[in-house]
């Protein structure tokens, strides 16, 4: 008895559906495919059609992995003992599951409109609660280990989504052009995701009842600096010195004028370090001009600065000759060729002039040092004095220019440019040089 003819199954559909079945994300179920083989090619594609609009989600929920944040401010790692990986993850946040962009969106949301929809002062703690919510944002979105799997998971999801539909195989050049423009997609999506983020911090910062305290600036310039965005860190600086006071008088809320030029309005220099490496990464000269101009180049931080270091030693200088007297008085003792009187004159005398002659040259020493400066320095005829309390000015314009130009020495001098041209006319109004040929190398002879 002859046998029945074997009915060859169509290939190419069942290699699709088991191709799609076996990189399903969600599915865990065994799904068999032989019952594919004896349906019809249109009650196949309608099966895989019903199943690819059942499977699609939306992109917020389906590109970053589940992560959730529990109480606490500390990195943990996720293992015992994998102290390797601690100071790589995300600061935490109080019960806040961040699986999701939505979720990421609602968390912010709520912290800002906890200090936006208060009707008075907000709290201090209020404020930096919705910054540090920023700030966890920005570290989970930031994460290196984050990046890889969002493009990664859109990549195959809509590889899959593809294939569903491509049934031909001279169709991959479509495929891969499909591809391309979802990788674009998804970096502009979440390009749009940190411009929220920091559009949400200057929105608290900027909150004019909210008053900024150097922590709440740290803290804003932490934020700024995780996410790259520099633009508006010179108008943070701007609202930390100038801002008016929010002050509540009988139920309602007055605005007092503030001294910029107050010691307490300067910024401190790490803060704008921070802030300046921010500008100078993310190659906005504007803000890192507009960094040092609102920070190093104010009156506030020129009195910190003569406060900070100079109070030790004027008082040091004014103690000096009552200790020289002391000192004059027990020396003419020792002796007996003159009188007390004469012994007290002359030593006290030889000390004044000893440490008054040993402080001048130390005080030349120290303001005309210029081991520090690469390629902006000091135009002749500077006040010593300028220089001495300037100097960080002069610093990090410095750093800027370095930044900005060649790193090869023996190429130094030849940048070109608009944004150049700017940076050396500005250094010049500032009364500094940039690139002093008789200071380069291979020019001081």
């Amino acid at each position: 008895m002859p046998r029945p003819a074997v009915v060859s199954r169509p290939q190419s559909v069942c290699q699709i559906c088991d191709s799609i079945i076996g990189r399903r994300l969600y599915s865990t179920k065994p799904v068999s495919t032989i019952r594919h083989a004896t349906r019809p090619r249109a009650q196949v594609d309608r099966c895989l059609l019903t199943r690819r609009t059942i499977q699609k989600r939306p992109l917020a929920s389906s590109v970053l992995p589940t992560r959730k944040f529990t109480t606490g401010v500390k990195r943990v790692p996720d293992a015992v003992g994998d102290s390797n990986d601690a100071s790589k993850q995300p600061p935490k946040a109080a019960n806040v599951d961040l699986s999701s962009i939505i979720n990421m969106m609602t968390y912010l949301e709520r912290s800002k409109s906890k200090v936006l929809s208060n009707r008075r002062i907000p709290p201090e703690t209020d404020v930096s609660a919705a910054l540090q919510a920023c700030r966890v944002v920005a570290d989970y979105i930031m994460d290196e280990t984050v990046q890889p799997q969002i493009s990664h998971m859109v990549i195959e999801s809509d590889s899959a989504a593809s294939e569903l539909l491509l049934l031909d195989i001279g169709n991959h050049a479509n495929s891969s052009k499909s591809s391309e423009s979802t990788i674009v997609g998804i970096n502009a999506q979440v390009k749009q995701i940190i411009d929220k983020i920091s559009d949400t911090a200057y929105a608290v910062l900027a909150h004019p009842s909210v008053f900024v305290t150097p922590d709440l600036l740290e803290k804003y310039v932490d934020v700024q600096s995780r996410l790259g965005k520099p633009e508006t860190l010179p108008r943070a600086f701007q609202m930390y010195a100038a801002k008016p006071m929010p002050r509540e008088t009988a139920g309602s809320i007055t605005y007092a004028k503030q001294n910029p030029n107050k010691v307490a309005n300067a910024i401190e220099s790490k803060v704008t370090e921070k802030a300046l490496d921010t500008a100078i990464e993310a190659r906005n000269l504007d803000a890192a001009v507009g960094i040092i101009e609102n920070s190093y180049a104010t009156k506030a931080f020129v009195r910190s600065k003569l406060l900070r270091q100079c109070l030790l030693p004027v008082g040091t200088l004014a103690a000096t000759p009552v200790a020289a007297y002391i000192l004059a008085t027990n020396f003419s003792g020792l002796q007996d060729t003159m009188d007390s009187t004469t012994a007290t004159t002359v030593a006290f005398t030889g000390i004044l002039a000893y440490v008054g002659f040993t402080a001048s040259i130390g005080l030349v020493a120290l303001t005309t040092a210029n081991d520090q400066m690469q390629r902006v320095t000091w135009a002749p005829g500077t006040p010593l004095r300028m220089r001495w309390i300037r100097e960080e000015e002069r610093a990090a314009l410095d750093k800027i220019a370095c930044a900005w130009g060649f790193r090869e020495k023996w190429r130094q001098g030849e940048e070109e440019g608009a944004d150049w041209d700017s940076l050396r006319e500005y250094i010049g109004q500032k009364g500094m040089v940039l690139d002093r040929t008789d200071l380069m190398e291979g020019m001081d002879f």
